[in-house]
């Protein structure tokens, strides 16, 4: 999970990533009109399957855009850990779609592959593949951009998906170039194939990523490690342990054991928590951080694995 560089309040990360989704839904509205039109000239599988990648991408851009509203909205008596799961949930159908388009694209190429067709007006092909290139280069930064601050699993999950179309797109105007040039039909759904193969494997990438969300798995070794760093840093706690964390769309949730002398009063011990809770928060934007204060040298029964 990539996590905000710099701090970011809760209301500035919810427009960023209202302003990717809005963003993501118009490049892919607009991809679709340019190549329906080139393939109703054009009769070129290659493009064919850039459409129908782009069909589904404003279909799983809607999903997105929809499932980043609702992880926005904030914690409520049913939902005390908020929304965020939502992200992840889109992130599996956004698989979803994709998987489904590569399996079409899978089909249409073998069939052109037993009865090749020649490419038509593939000037106009070329153009609408530009253009393709042109704004999905434009929306993949941009997303690169709101993920770095946001830390957002639905919109990283959405660059993926837009970064394997930026390739496809590629990988069709080079076959539309060797057709044209060269006379060689079979380029087209052979560049299919690869493209298709190259698509089930974002949605493999996208599918696990989800997962681990929804299942709860740790935090990268680096973010744990950094979080151990900044709960020990505090005079009053001599170690930790049982450092539990998982992502929760773009937030994170931090539970753990501060080691403090068991002289000191509950009151210096209580701030002395509340101090590290502040620390991880300020290091991470949103994060949800619950410190349990212990005496050191007690052992705790239950205590599943050491931090």
């Amino acid at each position: 999970m990539s996590l905000a560089a710099a701090p970011l309040s809760p209301e500035a990360r919810g427009r960023l990533m209202r302003h990717a989704t809005y963003a993501s839904v118009a490049v892919a509205c607009v991809l679709i009109g340019g190549k329906l039109a080139a393939w109703i000239v054009t009769d070129s599988v290659s493009i064919l399957s850039s459409l129908l990648d782009s069909l589904l991408d404003a279909a799983a851009s809607l999903v997105n855009l929809v499932a980043v509203r609702q992880a926005l909205v904030p914690a409520d008596d049913d939902h005390r850990f908020g929304h965020g799961k939502a992200e992840a949930v889109a992130g599996l159908v956004q698989s979803a779609f994709i998987a489904g388009s590569a399996l079409l694209l899978f089909s249409e190429a073998l069939h052109r592959l037993w009865a090749p067709v020649a490419i038509e007006q593939g000037e106009i092909g070329l153009a609408v593949t530009a253009l393709s290139m042109v704004l999905t280069f434009a929306l993949v930064q941009y997303q690169r951009h709101v993920v770095a601050r946001t830390g957002s699993v639905a919109i990283g999950a959405d660059r993926v998906h837009y970064m394997s179309d930026f390739l496809l797109n590629g990988g069709v105007g080079l076959s539309l170039l060797a057709s044209m040039w060269f006379g060689i039909d079979l380029i087209d759904p052979l560049c299919g194939l690869a493209i298709g193969a190259f698509i089930l494997r974002g949605a493999w990438t996208i599918g696990a990523q989800s997962l681990d969300h929804l299942m709860d798995r740790e935090l990268p070794e680096a973010t744990r490690n950094r979080i151990l760093a900044i709960a020990r840093a505090h005079a009053d706690v001599k170690d930790v342990h049982e450092l539990r964390t998982r992502a929760n769309g773009s937030s994170i949730h931090v539970q753990i054991h501060l080691e403090m002398d068991g002289s000191l009063s509950l009151l210096r011990a209580h701030a002395a928590a509340d101090a590290v809770e502040a620390a991880i928060e300020a290091a991470f934007p949103g994060a949800d951080v619950i410190a349990h204060m212990d005496p050191d040298n007690i052992v705790e029964r239950h205590r599943p694995t050491a931090a």
